[in-house]
């Protein structure tokens, strides 16, 4: 089954990345097994800006065509959709991620993915009432890394003591901070397994401004 959903994941530039089933972490009623989706790359930009939500100018075009692409695969597969956005108290992607034997808590405390690296993210997950087979874990890429990324941040924002997040709006403010605007940040840059992935300059500018208007 999971050939199935990676197979139908990468038709819309999605990759299966992890999964987790009940007796590991706690999941929604009635679900059995959790697989989380996130960009495959290279593609998943060219991919998204080709839809209909990235040009028609209205709010959030990723998480409408999350939720278009995803919730089509659900009914495709007999699953249920879920997403990190658009529901309150929001659902616990983070506890799921690291539950998957594929995501671990960097050194600077963010998500890192064993492909993706720091460029980690989830468009949504899909849930089924069954049992899956799983992958084998893979190694935490931290553990034999020199951890670049904990002294990237050029002001210090994000280190291994926390995120201070003003620091990192007053930076992006300035005049050198426009390269993380316009690239993206600097420290998930900085993570070797960031480096292979192929995450498109474009689509990290894109979240940028999500994040920093």
């Amino acid at each position: 089954m999971l050939g199935r959903i990676a197979e139908l994941a990468q038709a819309h530039a999605l990759a299966v990345m992890g999964s987790v089933q009940r007796d590991q972490e706690n999941l929604p009623d009635h679900v059995q097994t959790l697989v989380l989706l996130g960009p495959h790359e290279p593609g998943f930009w060219e991919t998204f800006t080709a839809s209909p939500e990235y040009m028609d100018g209205a709010p959030d075009p990723m998480d409408r065509w999350s939720r278009r692409v995803i919730d089509q695969m659900a009914r495709q597969l007999g699953a249920r959709a879920f997403y990190p956005f658009g529901v309150q108290p929001p659902h616990p992607f983070f506890s799921w991620a690291l539950a998957t034997g594929r995501v671990w808590s960097s050194p600077v405390q963010f998500l890192v993915h064993d492909i993706a690296g720091l460029w980690a993210s989830f468009r949504g997950a899909l849930g089924f009432d069954e049992i899956l087979d799983q992958p084998a874990r893979a190694a935490p890429p931290c553990a034999t890394c020199a951890q670049p990324c904990a002294t990237a941040c050029p002001v210090g924002a994000l280190t291994p003591q926390g995120y201070d997040v003003p620091a990192c709006h007053a930076f992006l403010d300035s005049a050198d901070g426009q390269h993380c605007l316009s690239g993206g940040c600097i420290v998930r840059a900085a993570c070797p397994v960031s480096q292979t992935f192929g995450r498109r300059p474009e689509q990290s500018a894109f979240h940028m401004r999500q994040f920093h208007p």
